[in-house]
């Protein structure tokens, strides 16, 4: 399984001269912790829910970060689990060809993983009773 069958595609977005404000607003509206930033299509950093609120005015700019580990949507669901596990990251934005295509959350991972644990039982039950008939 690659990461594109499992991200959230056109992801949301925000540029690092958006108002602390309109971030919280938008990842409010969205129910997301967290938006890349963006500019001329590229992520440049990432803004979370926390910093966000911390400012009634301002641009995200100066608190952003500038660390972004993006993966690939064709890079396998196991790659995006080993970089989020080896920074620390419940998120990843998706880039192909330098620009943001989506974004991959670690609940992504955890509902196919989920899917993938019940497809192998029922495959498990569905070869079980093969086997007694």
């Amino acid at each position: 399984m690659r990461v594109r069958d499992v991200m959230t595609a056109h992801a949301e977005a925000c540029s690092a001269q958006d108002s602390f404000q309109s971030a919280a607003d938008k990842m409010s509206s969205l129910g997301v912790g967290a938006l890349p930033v963006v500019q001329n299509g590229q992520v440049v950093g990432m803004v979370v829910r926390g910093l966000s609120h911390n400012e009634a005015a301002g641009t995200i700019q100066g608190v952003m970060s500038y660390h972004v580990v993006t993966v690939s949507p064709v890079a396998s669901v196991e790659e995006a689990a080993a970089l989020m596990s080896q920074n620390q990251g419940r998120r990843l934005p998706v880039v192909e060809n330098g620009n943001l295509v989506g974004m991959l959350a670690l609940g992504d991972l955890a509902v196919q993983q989920q899917s993938d644990q019940k497809a192998g039982a029922a495959l498990s039950e569905i070869s079980e009773k093969d086997h007694l008939h």
